[in-house]
């Protein structure tokens, strides 16, 4: 599915020394790039390569050589020439049969042998180990390098002046001749192949009329290429194919005259394109086929003019190189490329000899020589260009006798009737030559811009109606196109095209290629040698200064340019050249990238995706966003990656045939990429990133129809409709949905799809589709009101069921479609379901003429429908709920239930009165709540029940107490409520129940048991109780009160309740409440009790100054103790970082487990990073080493893995408690009101040294947790407390401190 195209021709003479002289010979130095030529009068002439490649090369006319003369006896002359490497000299052979050594370096020749009778053809083998020569005496010899003759074999008598044939297989085991038979006076010959080695005859072909002395043996080894005469058929020679063994595998004619003849045939050095030199009458041709298929395709035709009698060979190492030279000295290379032959619509073009073979893939996928319809022009086509706009198609294709056809297509709709027919395209008629096209394109649909050279042998064989002189050289030009013929709707027009010039420029670089503006109409991007880009304007032509984008200009020539549109009316430019790299706006964004190709969604031509292939057969979707804004890391430099990581990354696929590249992609909704294998078979991908990019699209368009059937065809969630752009703003947009889709067959596949799961964020997520997330923001606000918003099954289905309801006839599929959703809903909406099944069937009862009867199913099918969809429990449940007995009996008959089962249930429920029957059934099917309302309509007979039903649903109790207006059975429902939440340990609630009922002895009791003894005293008081009782009462719970840890509450009953003031200020003291002990004390003017709180308050202050003195000390320990660690941690670390960076061979899941056994590592445990131990312990070992972690979690084991976390987690925990502070400021306040003001500055200040020790060891160790580098002079603790210091001056950390005491 590819065209070869010519891309660069360079011609330079090579100065022969005089008009008589022609060029007879030539050889090439694969080493040094060298080019030989021998000429009639026995001079060589050497030239490299390179001349031909460099910037100046169109600006020169002939070549920079080195001539050398060989010296010959009059008479004597050159016969024939190669180059052997092995002696870096040329080998000569001459008709009075020298054999001479010609260094071109050294300047000297020598004879190194002589054969009887002249040489005729000297050939070295491939690996120039041999060399074969057949002298005139019809002898072949073989020899070394060294002239040591292996053998010598005896050939028929060749005709004069015909040289005898020689041609190797590529491995040099074999070689292959045209040989006469010795007894047949006829033309017949036979191909023989002859072993290397032993001269031996390895096979012969049978007699028959070959050409001689056109024979090439492929470099691969498969086939040997002869040529048949073919004259007495009436025929045109035909190129057939032979194997080693001399049995004929196939042949195709060459399809020119009949007397035409075939003078010279190379494969390339790939074996994949096989160049003749064809001889006509007027003219002759160089032809180059390529085989795919099993067919021949001619892929270019260059004439020439006969008097030139050109020559030809292949480039030795660069496949699609071929140089030509004529005998006047002209020597010209061509350079070809590959080029897709689908243009930007995905219409297949393929060039054919004078056809092209035009096959829309859009509509068939048929891989060449197969087509829809074909075109044929007057001569071979070498080139061609396509412009589609509008559904409108032009095709220009230039000829290989120089002229230039136009076609207009029909509009693609119609191009199925083309099927099978054969257009003639007739020629464009023109007042002047165009001269002979190396590029060209459409600017648009009446204008050409091409890349066209005059004034060399094979550029105007047209007619001519200027001077040449005036236009010699390469030229820009723009070619306008007027067609005098109507288009007829529905057909091909192909003739009746005028062709004139309406500008030209000269051009004095190489052009590299052209490519269209697509963004600004009738500009295109013009790319010279070495990658220089200019843009050109029309009839303003081509500015070398102002105009050229440096950012985009590519670094190196790149053959293969294309310039899309990227939208906001930007572009980029892409060029991929032969060293494969990938080149963007300047950039090289791939270095190993085989073809490429783009994707757009043609709904506003804007590319969207860069499709490429790699060497390594990897097929890359990337996006165009990502190459914009240089977010390219996701696809890993375009290189192979491991397995594991292969089946994660969406960005790419793992091409299954090697060497297979991008034929061409499908647009819009088809989403598919189209690969041609090496053996010329197409194949369709479809990339989900693609497919999902479309289907995206069409969403965003509003095509609902057309996103349900591409997720069908590709078998993707459904959800996708859905969740793209949130369930909430499809809400809206479901009834256009069913409307546009119309099919209940899709519909119903849509509805059982649904799911409460967003796709887009779980399976999709790697995708990273954005959709428009305000709009859906917006709408799911609006949307969250009246309806479940968190419910997507539910709220989705009941939108589609409207958008039935309203969109769609009412038909008994409509109807199964609509119990779909209700049966798909989740819940399942079973009732609602059972409703719409229970009119169907009264309906049927009543025997109606409703006409609307025939636009529903049977009730029997609908519930057939619905159990499918169902389990037949919840259904014949649901049914149940109903209350409807006779529809339950038929939902258990229809999901094929023992009568049995369910008959003795049916009738004694059909026994009960009404409310009763629906309270059984209520029991049954646990929904408490309506029970409770049956059995209460039941009336008073069944309060009993009524009472249990709600102590055996607690939750029950408010709604009885709603239902239930007799003042007495509510205090009996309160107390039985009370009752349950005080066996629920709910106590205050309890307590507050029973008071509703007046249940003082239970109140009192549910306070006292939560501790709540404000409360047991006030209902004391309610109790009326003498005061014995209460103070007995205050005794009791004073007691109570201490034993829960509770001293303070405690001191308030003793001293209120039971006026015991010793007791009570006993009680202070030990609640450390210093301030309301001494208030106390001085309300009873009591000196012994100022004295006990004095005493007490003063030991405290000395226990605390020792714990924070021990505080202090344990801060510093843990502190040194875990930057210890941390700091032996990190060499650890860095040690084994450094080793696995030397393990270039690590694999990707070796390197994780490495990584997970470093992080179970300590400081002080080395451990075996091979051990495996942990990751195969059981569920159980894991569970119980979980329990001990927590067992432990307060002891800091040495060496352990969390050591560092565990010192961290200590230093947090000694942080002073908000209790403690506020102990600690009414202990300072008691002493300065107690005059001690010393103790108070000293307490002070050692708490305060405490706490800013502790602040900062916690912020020093926090702080190094996530670095991975530790400053010996910056995280120390006296510099992290000088800091801290200054930070918390006004904390709220240090409330409980005095200002009048400030710190030191």
């Amino acid at each position: 599915m590819n065209n070869l195209k010519l891309y660069s021709e360079v011609s330079l003479y090579l100065g022969l020394q005089s008009k008589e002289e022609v060029v007879t010979f030539s050889a090439f130095d694969v080493e040094r790039n060298r080019f030989f030529f021998a000429s009639s009068t026995n001079s060589v002439y050497t030239t490299h390569l390179s001349s031909f490649q460099n910037e100046g090369a169109w600006r020169r006319t002939s070549l920079p050589v080195e001539v050398d003369r060989i010296e010959l006896e009059d008479g004597d002359c050159i016969t024939s020439f190669d180059y052997v490497m092995e002696k870096e000299a040329l080998l000569l052979g001459t008709q009075s049969g020298l054999m001479l050594l010609h260094n071109v370096d050294g300047k000297f020749t020598e004879v190194v042998g002589q054969v009887e009778g002249g040489v005729r053809c000297i050939s070295p083998s491939p690996d120039g180990d041999l060399l074969c020569i057949i002298t005139g005496f019809e002898q072949m010899l073989v020899m070394t390098h060294d002239w040591d003759l292996l053998y010598e074999t005896s050939l028929r008598d060749l005709p004069d002046g015909v040289d005898s044939p020689i041609s190797w297989r590529g491995d040099g085991k074999y070689f292959a001749t045209l040989s006469d038979e010795s007894e047949s006076t006829s033309l017949l010959k036979r191909l023989k192949v002859w072993e290397r080695d032993s001269g031996v005859l390895h096979a012969a072909s049978e007699l028959k009329l070959f050409v001689e002395p056109v024979l090439d043996w492929m470099p691969s080894g498969a086939k040997i290429a002869c040529v048949y005469d073919r004259k007495a058929e009436n025929k045109c020679p035909s190129i057939v194919f032979y194997e080693r063994n001399g049995l004929e595998r196939s042949l195709f004619s060459i399809n020119e005259e009949v007397d035409s003849t075939i003078k010279m045939l190379k494969w390339n050095c790939s074996s994949d394109l096989l160049a003749a030199l064809v001889r006509c009458e007027n003219y002759e041709c160089l032809k180059i086929w390529f085989f795919s298929n099993n067919h021949w395709y001619l892929k270019q035709e260059i004439r020439f003019s006969r008097q030139d009698k050109v020559s030809f060979m292949w480039d030795p190492v660069k496949p699609l190189q071929l140089i030509c030279w004529t005998l006047s000295g002209q020597v010209t290379l061509y350079s070809f490329i590959w080029k897709t032959a689908v243009m930007e619509n995905s219409t297949a073009l393929v060039i054919d000899d004078s056809r092209i073979l035009v096959t829309p893939l859009s509509l068939s996928l048929m891989p060449p020589p197969m087509y829809l319809f074909n075109l044929r022009f007057p001569s071979a086509v070498r080139d061609i260009a396509f412009y589609s706009r509008n559904s409108k198609n032009w095709l220009a294709a230039f000829l290989s006798n120089g002229c230039l056809c136009v076609v207009e297509f029909p509009p693609n709709d119609i191009w199925e009737e083309l099927e099978g027919r054969e257009f003639n395209v007739e020629a464009c008629i023109s007042d002047m030559s165009l001269g002979s096209f190396i590029h060209f394109i459409w600017l648009h649909s009446h204008r050409i811009l091409a890349v066209s050279h005059y004034g060399f042998s094979h550029s105007n064989l047209s007619h001519t109606s200027l001077s040449e002189d005036r236009l010699l050289g390469y030229r820009l030009q723009e070619i306008e196109l007027v067609c005098s013929e109507d288009h007829v709707p529905g057909s091909v027009t192909c003739s009746g095209w005028r062709a004139n010039v309406s500008n030209q420029i000269s051009l004095e670089d190489l052009v590299i290629g052209i490519a269209p503006n697509h963004v600004s109409k009738s500009t295109a991007f013009v790319q010279f040698y070495g990658g220089k880009i200019y843009e050109h304007a029309p009839k303003l032509g081509i500015s070398m200064g102002t105009l050229k984008y440096d950012e985009r200009s590519f670094s190196s020539s790149c053959p293969w340019m294309s310039v899309v549109p990227v939208g906001n009316s930007g572009l980029l430019i892409f060029g991929l050249d032969e060293l494969s790299r990938l080149h963007v706006n300047g950039k090289i964004l791939c270095n190993n990238c085989s073809s490429f190709s783009f994707y757009s969604n043609l709904a506003d031509q804007v590319i969207t995706h860069l499709i490429l292939s790699t060497k390594q057969d990897f097929l890359f979707i990337v996006d165009i966003y990502d190459i914009l804004h240089g977010e390219l890391e996701k696809y890993t430099d375009f290189v192979h990656v491991s397995k594991r990581r292969e089946d994660d990354n969406v960005n790419f696929i793992n091409i299954w045939e090697r060497a297979a590249k991008i034929a061409g992609v499908l647009h819009g909704d088809e989403a598919a990429v189209i690969l041609q294998t090496t053996r010329g078979n197409l194949e369709s991908i479809y990339p989900r990133k693609l497919v999902l990019s479309s289907i995206c699209n069409a969403l965003v368009q509003r095509r609902f129809r057309d996103s349900l059937l591409m997720l069908r065809r590709h078998r993707i969630d459904f959800n996708v409709i859905v969740d793209h752009c949130s369930w909430q703003l499809f809400l809206h947009s479901a009834s256009e949905f069913v409307r546009q889709v119309n099919s209940l067959n899709y519909i119903t596949e849509f509805v059982c799809a649904i799911k409460n799961e967003n796709i887009m964020e779980t399976s999709y997520k790697k995708f990273n589709f954005q959709p428009s997330s305000k709009e859906a923001r917006d709408v799911q606000a609006r949307c969250s009101i009246g309806r479940d918003a968190t419910n997507k099954v539910s709220s989705v289905l009941q939108a589609i069921r409207m958008g039935l309801e309203e969109q769609l006839p009412e038909s008994p599929a409509r109807e199964l479609c609509i119990l779909t959703t209700l049966a798909r809903s989740d819940p399942p909406a079973l009732e609602e379901a059972l409703e719409r099944i229970k009119v169907i069937r009264e309906m049927e009862l009543l025997g109606s003429e409703d006409p609307r009867r025939i636009s529903y199913p049977s009730a029997e099918e609908a519930l057939k429908h619905l159990l499918w969809l169902s389990d037949p429990e919840p259904v014949f449940q649901a049914a149940l709920g109903l209350y409807d007995l006779n529809l339950a009996a038929i939902v258990a008959l229809n999901s094929q239930r023992d009568p049995k089962e369910f008959l003795p249930f049916l009738q004694e429920l059909e026994l009960l009165p009404l409310d009763l029957m629906r309270y059984n059934i209520d029991l049954k099917l646990c929904r408490f709540e309506k029970a409770l309302k049956h059995i209460v309509s039941a009336g008073d007979a069944y309060y009993a029940d009524c009472m249990n039903l709600m102590k055996q649903n607690p939750q029950l109790f408010p709604l009885g107490l709603q239902l239930i207006s007799d003042p007495a059975k509510k205090s009996q429902i309160l107390e039985a409520w009370g009752d349950h939440l005080s066996d629920e340990k709910h106590y205050e609630d309890a307590a507050t129940t029973y008071l509703c009922c007046t249940s003082l002895e239970k109140a009192l009791k549910s306070y006292r048991c939560c501790g709540n003894w404000s409360g047991v005293l006030t209902v004391a008081g309610l109790l009326k109780l003498g005061r014995e009782e209460i103070i007995q009462l205050a005794h009791e719970l004073c007691e109570e009160l201490q034993a829960l840890g509770k001293p303070g509450e405690a001191a308030k009953i003793s001293l209120e309740y039971c006026g015991d003031v010793n007791n009570g200020l006993s009680l202070l003291i030990s609640a450390r409440e210093w301030e309301e002990a001494l208030r106390v004390a001085l309300m009873h003017n009591r000196q012994d009790l100022i004295s006990e709180v004095k005493t007490a308050s003063l030991d405290c202050a000395s226990a605390l100054f020792g714990e924070y003195e021990e505080g202090l000390e344990k801060v510093g320990k843990y502190l040194a103790r875990y930057l210890a660690v941390r700091q032996r941690r990190l060499l650890l670390a860095a040690k084994i970082q450094s080793e696995e960076q030397a393990m270039t061979d690590l694999d990707d899941d070796a390197a994780s487990e490495a990584s997970s056994n470093l992080s179970g590592m300590s400081a002080y445990t080395m451990g075996s990073r091979n051990s495996r131990v942990t990751s195969i312990s059981s569920s159980a070992t894991s569970k119980a080493r979980d329990i001990r972690r927590q067992r432990k979690r307060g002891k800091i084991r040495p060496g352990s893995a969390g050591e560092e976390m565990a010192l961290v987690d200590h230093l947090k925990g000694m942080a002073p408690t908000a209790g403690a502070k506020r102990e600690l400021k009414s202990l300072l306040l008691c002493l300065a009101m107690l005059g001690e003001v010393e103790i108070v500055r000293k307490l002070q200040c050692a708490g305060e040294n405490f706490q800013l020790s502790q602040m900062a060891a916690l912020r020093l160790a926090e702080d190094t947790v996530p670095n991975d580098i530790m400053d010996e002079h910056a995280h120390t603790l006296e510099h992290y407390t000088q800091k801290m210091r200054g930070e918390v001056q006004t904390s709220e950390s240090f409330f409980w401190r005095c200002k009048v005491f400030p710190p030191p």
